[in-house]
């Protein structure tokens, strides 16, 4: 239930999605993979939404070069790590948010582990293999999860619900090249916003989800572009082709 402190602090947007959806914010965990230009302000706005539970997963320590783009991240952070300085931040935002930090890299092997608790998975990461296994985890639990990449002006976003759509590996089945890519701070800002605002959705079951679409965002020009998506039957991570992964079947 919400607190007399909490009805006022979230009075805004109770008079939107109501106390119910509220109480569905506030009953919430969310993994978050990444802690850096989408992860920052996907966990800034969810912190500020209500969010009862936050896991901010990432290896990585703060650089300087982070700073154009990691709005969490600040001068005095580099050499810390990013999930302890999303950490302090988001917590002096909201302080009834539980957070739990996890310096750790995303694999095929912990993945799943580390998902299990969910009820929501943000990808926010910035390589594939991490993603395809973050994708497969979302998968096996059963777990929508929220694809978000940027390059430059260019940005995407894509959900993915278990059973109902196409999964990040019918989309993408071999991995962009490349492993540093330019970004400008606002697009990472862009997409990550559309990342929360995609999560709250589904979260308070208010609005459509981008389900088996795939939004492209071009900041040249300010245009949105929708590609319409659809699960690929020989996917090998949730069609015919699926391997034996443990599902029972055959920049960030």
């Amino acid at each position: 239930m919400l607190t007399e402190r909490e009805i006022e602090r979230y009075s805004r947007q109770i008079a939107f999605i109501g106390e119910e959806g509220q109480e569905r914010l506030k009953a919430a965990h969310v993994v978050l993979a990444g802690a850096g230009g989408l992860g920052c302000p996907a966990a800034l706005y969810l912190a500020v939404a209500g969010l009862g539970r936050l896991t901010i997963i990432d290896s990585d320590q703060v650089e300087m070069t982070n700073l154009n783009r990691q709005i969490l991240h600040w001068e005095q952070d580099i050499g810390r790590n990013k999930t302890v300085s999303a950490r302090d931040k988001l917590q002096a935002v909201n302080p009834d948010m539980v957070i739990d930090d996890v310096c750790e890299v995303v694999t095929g092997q912990n993945a799943k582990a580390l998902t299990r608790q969910a009820t929501l998975i943000i990808d926010a990461l910035d390589n594939f293999p991490a993603r395809y296994a973050l994708n497969l985890a979302a998968l096996v639990h059963g777990i929508p999860c929220i694809h978000g990449a940027v390059s430059g002006y260019d940005g995407h976003l894509t959900t993915v619900i278990p059973g109902e759509t196409a999964c990040l590996q019918c989309i993408f089945p071999n991995p962009p090249g490349g492993s540093e890519f330019p970004i400008i701070g606002t697009t990472a800002g862009i997409i990550g916003l559309m990342q929360a605002h995609e999560a709250i959705k589904f979260l308070t079951g208010r609005g459509t989800l981008m389900k088996n679409r795939l939004l492209i965002w071009d900041g040249r020009d300010s245009s949105v572009t929708f590609l319409d998506l659809e699960p690929d039957p020989e996917c090998t991570a949730c069609g015919n082709g699926t391997q034996d992964t443990g599902r029972g079947g055959g920049e960030s």
